[in-house]
């Protein structure tokens, strides 16, 4: 090999290892936080940090991105740091909620997050909120990116952002529901960036303890939900009624050690799908789907989804029939506003 003539120094990959580890110990990051904020399995952030070289250069920037040591001024590296941020946000606001807080989601939580990219209008940031009050969709009783009413819980702008935080009633905030699954922390972008992320609904019941089961219907309509609260904000956030916005959705579900697939929250639907015990503690799911297909049709781009979080259970055959009737039910569904 030639000699290095241009100034360039080879890649120390123990260096910089090491330099990663010792920057996340200074900005008090755990491991498994770092490896939600990078959107990489635990096993991975494992392998990093002893310094294997099998990682897809991908999964490398991605960890080494969330500290500080790889410069991505593109436009995809923006919602990677948009999320980043506000994961470190929410860890700001729950450090101090005592450890078994249903805020601090101690069973595991899943995030969601998705980004419109096409010809959207400049929206100035205190005009967000009412937008997306219009883009709240009321399909459930707990709809994605809730916008409440209640003062001391409406959202409000933080660092050129929107931000809400459904704080737990250990925090000093009189709720009736404050279990993880009603705990949401939330941000949004005038340039069509949202990050969600939440409790699960299974953890907040009596009949069983927490963390040991994964409902078989759940996904599809949280799923379902999030893809049509995008497509109804591509809309409203477009210039002009022809634009087509591409939308770049992920969901990353954590705490899944332990937990067996099973019909719970709705045993009388036609998904009566049981798996074992998942095979994995985290599944990222992803997909790149223009707005105007998503309202045509959303099985279509909800189905290969469910079936790859499924396959994490020993689910490998899924009927497209009856994920295509839990959608169709959810899109039919519509719960009253009120004040929350």
């Amino acid at each position: 090999m030639s000699p290095n003539s241009r100034g360039i120094t080879p890649l120390n990959w123990r260096a910089l290892v090491a330099e990663a580890l010792r920057r996340r110990k200074a900005e008090k990051i755990t491991q498994r936080q770092h490896a939600a904020l990078a959107s990489v399995s635990i096993p991975t952030i494992v392998a990093f940090d002893r310094g294997e070289r099998t990682l897809s250069l991908a999964k490398a920037f991605d960890i080494l991105r969330v500290v500080g040591l790889f410069e991505e001024p593109t436009e995809d590296g923006a919602q990677e740091v948009f999320v980043q941020e506000a994961f470190a946000r929410w860890g700001k606001l729950t450090a101090k909620l005592p450890e078994d807080s249903p805020g601090r989601f101690p069973d595991g939580w899943y995030r969601i997050d998705y980004a419109l990219e096409g010809d959207l209008k400049d929206i100035e940031l205190h005009k967000l909120q009412a937008i997306l009050a219009q883009a709240e969709l009321r399909l459930t009783g707990w709809p994605t990116f809730l916008v409440p009413t209640r003062a001391e819980l409406a959202p409000r702008e933080v660092d050129g952002v929107l931000e809400c935080w459904l704080a737990p009633g250990d925090s000093g905030i009189d709720r009736a529901l404050y279990d993880a699954a009603h705990c949401d922390f939330w941000r949004a972008a005038p340039t069509g960036r949202m990050f969600l992320i939440r409790g699960y609904q299974e953890d907040s019941q009596e009949t069983f303890a927490p963390g040991k089961i994964f409902d078989t219907g759940l996904p599809i309509w949280r799923l379902g939900e999030a893809l049509l609260h995008a497509a109804h904000l591509a809309t409203l956030l477009k210039r002009e009624e022809s634009s087509e916005i591409t939308v770049k959705f992920r969901v990353l579900y954590t705490g899944l050690t332990g937990r067996v697939l099973k019909a719970w929250a709705n045993p009388l639907a036609d998904l009566l799908i049981e798996g074992g015990a998942a095979r994995s503690d985290e599944v990222m799911l992803e997909t790149i789907v223009t707005a105007s297909a998503i309202e045509k049709d959303l099985v279509a781009v909800v189905f290969p989804l469910v079936a790859s979080l499924y396959e994490r259970f020993g689910v490998s055959e899924l009927s497209l029939d009856r994920v295509r009737a839990e959608a169709q039910h959810l899109q039919k569904s519509r719960i009253p506003r009120h004040d929350r």
